[in-house]
């Protein structure tokens, strides 16, 4: 299959979570065969904080506003199967030009969709509106559950599947390192999870001064107030994921409030940690037990004294075991790049059946 992805970001994991997917994703597809070009928006912040120059499983290419994007017009017209994802700049021109130029299975790959559902009822049509649903053949969803049946049943989609995030086993691993931190937090700021992280980590490091924490992730407001005991690493590369989950006795998971209130949106890096071997403590949400069994694979908690009780525990290593044997089982970058190509061969199917068909020959 050749296949065509016009994502956030591929080169740079600065400040998002989608380069480590795409990472991954697209680093086994291309193991099952396939032929991947990756066209990026060349932006100045992913330019400065480039961690992947040279990917030995696809094409990148950068391209500078829409009419430079024509240079690959060609690529995209003659591709099996092209991918739009969630938060390209320009993403609804960019997904007309796609649809109108593609003439093979056109997906969008939504990494973020309650937040795009949020959006899209707000009326803000920042990388995908409304009406460019139905367009696109499939609509990939980094959410499960009801939200499926809303994108098809109120939106139009021809077909709304999961494909969750996943995680590369080479990459993620437990690492021998020494233990550093009682609990640890990998994230990007957002003003929406700030209040989940301050109950659950930073007051819980307040409550505990002889505990070791760190918070790892860019765009903290200046004005934010560390406790002494929290460590503060304003960017962590991919190449030192695994060492930093080994190195954390408990890691937190923390969620953005649009994926609570749907369900079903498991993070990157809850994949991550766990195939690292790192119990994870998470904030609550309908779904989670489909993906982690609480109380055996993962910890729930709601308040700062359910993260301390948690911290206590003494079978925190089995947590993380059977934690990493779940995930391993069913959600490597493996699995995940074997539900796209059957996706991807299934619309395939679908356009071919919808196509009108020539008529019979007479006389």
């Amino acid at each position: 299959m050749r296949l065509v992805v016009l994502g956030l970001s591929l080169s740079s994991s600065w400040g998002n979570g989608h380069a480590t997917t795409f990472r991954a994703l697209l680093r086994t597809f291309a193991a099952r065969g396939h032929d991947i070009l990756f066209l990026e928006r060349d932006v100045p912040w992913y330019a400065e904080h480039r961690d992947l120059i040279a990917p030995d499983f696809c094409s990148l290419e950068y391209y500078a506003d829409l009419d430079d994007l024509a240079r690959w017009r060609s690529k995209i017209a003659s591709a099996d199967a092209v991918i739009v994802g969630s938060y390209v700049p320009q993403g609804v021109e960019l997904g007309r030009l796609v649809q109108g130029w593609a003439s093979g299975t056109t997906a969008f790959y939504d990494i973020d969709t309650p937040v795009t559902l949020a959006k899209l009822e707000r009326g803000d049509f920042e990388y995908l509106s409304p009406v460019l649903i139905p367009g696109y053949d499939v609509y990939l969803s980094f959410t499960g559950g009801p939200t499926l049946d809303l994108l098809e049943r109120h939106y139009g989609s021809p077909a709304a599947l999961p494909l969750y995030c996943s995680v590369d086993p080479v990459a993620y691993h437990q690492v021998d390192v020494p233990l550093r931190w009682d609990l640890s937090y990998l994230g990007t700021y957002s003003d929406d999870r700030q209040p989940t992280l301050e109950r659950l980590l930073l007051a819980v490091a307040r409550a505990r001064p002889d505990g070791r924490f760190v918070v790892a992730g860019p765009q903290y407001p200046a004005a934010t107030v560390w406790p002494a005991n929290v460590e503060r690493i304003e960017h962590l590369p991919p190449s030192e994921h695994a060492a930093f989950y080994s190195a954390s006795r408990f890691t937190l998971n923390v969620t953005r409030a649009d994926m609570i209130a749907a369900g079903w949106s498991p993070s990157v890096r809850l994949f991550e940690a766990a195939a690292c071997g790192t119990p994870i403590i998470s904030d609550i949400w309908d779904g989670i037990d489909d993906v982690l069994t609480p109380g055996r694979e993962i910890l729930l908690a709601g308040t700062g004294d359910d993260v301390l009780h948690a911290l206590d525990r003494s079978d925190a290593e089995a947590i993380g075991m059977a934690a990493q044997a779940r995930v391993l089982g069913s959600h490597t970058a493996t699995h995940r790049a074997a539900e796209l190509e059957t996706y991807l061969h299934e619309a395939a199917a679908r356009r071919a059946c919808a196509s009108p068909q020539p008529a019979a020959a007479t006389g």
